[in-house]
């Protein structure tokens, strides 16, 4: 289906996985196209209930492939700045997305591989991982996301400590300030079973709370959004069967078709 990307769904679980190992999975424009096209097939399938976001091989995504990029002194503004719209579009539809997105950060994850790990939901990260914006470092500026994310993440001033100097976040920082849940020696085997814990919940519940997880909302928005969530889900049918489920000591069974 795709050159740079391989998307594969099991169990109502999509994978994307970044697939240009050779290159530690820097990107080209054909591989943002790719993945911003596996982004909404994942969204846009009813089947679907969790994403995972990973990378081939060694690393995560180790930013833009500058050996494939073009001459940015050949081009207008108005070229780069479409370019640019592509790669921060998957950021963009991760966080639109009200399906929930867990990235397993196997290894690098720098600039904008950063920023696409960032975007997802929840991070499980490897022993080997790493995640660093490094724009500063190249004299370049967070372009794809990553100064607008980062601090609604961990604060402002935390992340202006890895923003400004260009700092790798280790592992095990990256759960000390609470950028990722958890260290895994496999963190794509922890990035399903989390996908799979949050599948296994009512969906529109799950949904909707993704929703609702917006820190740029006011109370009284939130709370007028959370009335008319709440209303849908107490209408739903897994919401009725959850709850039967509880009373009679027992696992839900919901009546659904797994992509």
């Amino acid at each position: 289906m795709y050159d740079d990307v391989a998307y594969e769904t099991d169990d109502g679980i999509a994978e994307i996985t970044i697939d240009r190992p050779e290159a530690y999975n820097a990107f080209t424009r054909e591989t943002v196209l790719e993945l911003n096209e596996a982004i909404r097939a994942a969204r846009e399938d009813d089947g679907v209930y969790a994403m995972v976001l990973t990378g081939a091989g060694e690393a995560f995504c180790a930013g833009a492939d500058v050996t494939g990029m073009p001459d940015w002194e050949e081009m207008r503004m108005e070229e780069y700045a479409g370019y640019l719209w592509a790669v921060q579009n998957v950021v963009r539809q991760l966080r639109a997305a009200a399906t929930p997105s867990v990235a397993a950060v196997n290894g690098p994850a720098v600039g904008a591989g950063c920023d696409f790990a960032l975007a997802c939901d929840v991070r499980i990260v490897g022993t080997d991982a790493s995640l660093r914006e490094g724009f500063v470092n190249v004299g370049l500026v967070p372009g794809d996301g990553g100064a607008w994310l980062l601090p609604r993440l961990v604060g402002e001033a935390k992340a202006k400590e890895y923003l400004l100097t260009g700092r790798e976040i280790t592992p095990r920082e990256a759960v000390d300030i609470g950028l990722a849940v958890e260290e895994r020696s496999d963190p794509a085997v922890g990035a399903r079973e989390f996908a799979a814990e949050m599948r296994d919940l009512p969906a529109t519940a799950v949904r909707h709370t993704n929703r609702l997880v917006d820190p740029e909302q006011s109370f009284e928005a939130y709370c007028e959004r959370a009335i008319a969530y709440q209303w849908e889900c107490v209408n739903d049918p897994e919401h009725a069967e959850a709850v039967a489920a509880f009373g009679e000591d027992r696992e839900p069974e919901y009546d659904r078709e797994y992509a």
